[in-house]
Formats: C-alpha cells, sequence, structure tokens
C-alpha cells in the first residue's frame, strides 16, 4: 500500500447482506432433513426455554442434528456449504471490489473489506469472493478430530461492536481480550471509525449501526426487494430511529443506489480528510 493513500474499512454482515437468506439454509438445513422454518423455530424455542443465547443455540443444534443423522462437520464440508452462496447482484464476478477499490484510491484511500457476521465462518471462507476479503470475523467452532465439537465463537448483535473496535486498533484474532481493552490514543489507531463504513440489514446489526455512526463513521441498512413488507418496515424505521445514514436496495452493480451511496461517502471522507489536513 503507498504511504501516501489513507487506510479505509468498508464492513458488511453476511447474511442478508451479501448472500440472501442464511447459508445454512441452502444446503446444511436440508441436508440433515430439516425445514428452515422447522430449524430456526426449534433455535428460538430453545434459547427460551434455557433462557440462551440464539447464536450459541443453533451452533449447538447444528452438531446435535448432524449427530442425530451420523453426520460430521468438519471444516471442508462447511466450506462446502458456502459455496453456493446466493449472492446478490453485482458480487459474483467480484466486479464490485475491483470498482470501489479504484474509486477508494482516486480519493487517496486503501480500502479493506470486512465481514463481521453472526453466520458461520467456515461458510463465509468457502463463498467465491472470500479473496476480496481483509478479515473475518463470525462465529466458529472448535474442533475435535477433525469434527465440530463446541461453539468456539458466537458473535451476536451486541458482541459485533467489538469487532469494530478490533478493526480500528488492528487485531486480527478473535482471543485477545488484553489487547482490545488497552488504551490507544486514537491518531495511533490504524483505521479510525471516521474512515469506516459498515452495512448490514437486520436487527442483529442495530447495535454496531449505531455504534459507527455515533463514532463518525457511516452506516447503510440495505434489503432485499423480494422480502415482504413487514421486513422492508424495518428496515425503514431503521431511518426513523436515527440508526443509519443511508437505506438501499442489496444491489452492487455499477451505479445502482448502493455503488452511487458508498462512492460519494468515500468521496466524503477524502474532503474531510484534506480539511483535518489544512487545520492540523
Amino acid at each position: 500500500m503507498p504511504d501516501c493513500l489513507l487506510r479505509s474499512a468498508l464492513i458488511y454482515d453476511f447474511d442478508g447482506t451479501l448472500a440472501r437468506g442464511n447459508l445454512q439454509e441452502h444446503s446444511f438445513i436440508p441436508a440433515i432433513s430439516m425445514s428452515k422454518e422447522a430449524f430456526w423455530k426449534g433455535v428460538k424455542s430453545c434459547a427460551k426455554q434455557e433462557d440462551a443465547d440464539e447464536i450459541l443455540v443453533y451452533m449447538l443444534l447444528m452438531i446435535e442434528k448432524a449427530r442425530e443423522k451420523k453426520k460430521v462437520i468438519s471444516i471442508d464440508d462447511l466450506h462446502k456449504h458456502g459455496k453456493d452462496a446466493d449472492l446478490f447482484p453485482g458480487l459474483k464476478e467480484q466486479a464490485w471490489f475491483h470498482r470501489i477499490n479504484c474509486h477508494a484510491e482516486q480519493c487517496g484511500l486503501h480500502l479493506e473489506h470486512y465481514i463481521i457476521s453472526s453466520g458461520i465462518e467456515e461458510m463465509i471462507r468457502g463463498c467465491a469472493i472470500i479473496d476480496a476479503f481483509t478479515d473475518v470475523f463470525a462465529s466458529k467452532f472448535i474442533y475435535r478430530d477433525g469434527a465440530a465439537a463446541w461453539p468456539g465463537v458466537a458473535i451476536n448483535y451486541t458482541t459485533k461492536t467489538q469487532y469494530l473496535f478490533r478493526i480500528n486498533k488492528g487485531i486480527g484474532n478473535h482471543w485477545d481480550s488484553a489487547a482490545i481493552n488497552r488504551y490507544m490514543a486514537k491518531e495511533r489507531r490504524p483505521i479510525p471509525f471516521k474512515r469506516m463504513i459498515f452495512v448490514g440489514d437486520g436487527d442483529t446489526d442495530i447495535p454496531a449501526m449505531k455504534m459507527m455512526t455515533y463514532k463518525g463513521g457511516c452506516a447503510i441498512a440495505v434489503y432485499d426487494p423480494s422480502r415482504s413488507d413487514h421486513d422492508l418496515d424495518k428496515i425503514h424505521r431503521l431511518i426513523a430511529d436515527r440508526r443509519v445514514d443511508f437505506v438501499a436496495p442489496a444491489d452492487y452493480s455499477k451505479n445502482a443506489q448502493l455503488d452511487i451511496i458508498i462512492r460519494g461517502i468515500l468521496s466524503r471522507i477524502e474532503h474531510d480528510s484534506k480539511s483535518i489536513g489544512k487545520h492540523a
């Protein structure tokens, strides 16, 4: 990266933001002979009954239901389940990443792409666009003898905010709690919040969106136009409740609304960075 470029970050949720639905629904849940409705109903019921976190519960049920069917959840299998992710328009050929990175460079920015997701990291790492990302922070298993044995990381709606700080401070792991809590002066942080953009689609992204706007970054809510009116109403309320700066369809094609919004934000970051430099 040329020294003259300022590091910036475009951070995405995955399910519902980069791809339609949840990755588990495409092949994993059918492979354990369940419907997606029955699986998620079971998750919610168990979480309520046990007073437990839904993310931990869905990971537990993945292990239990696979064992019932005499199936092993391995890293390779999870990669295969993520291979056929139903990506939104503009993403499959990675044209989005090339185009937006070029625009960022014209703005004097080195744009890095990150994922923060409650989904399964191993599935996400199997998708066709994984090479475009600097890092992926998502829920993941601990493996014993090649099989998923226990949830190792569970990222829910509140813990997503922790990973914004990990990106902000340049900490590329889950385990180092000392580093994330250690004081670091704002001017020493690799990617300031003012040069960060978060893109998400649902309730689990609200704390991250609110944190991003509070810290001076930008938050964008995207939606699948094919979703129900009830789902779209929830997205519209994010603007009304001042949780996000923009709302747009999840279309990453050239000159789509989202493309125009993000290019505009990057240009604004350039303008603001130059203004700060003049007054430094």
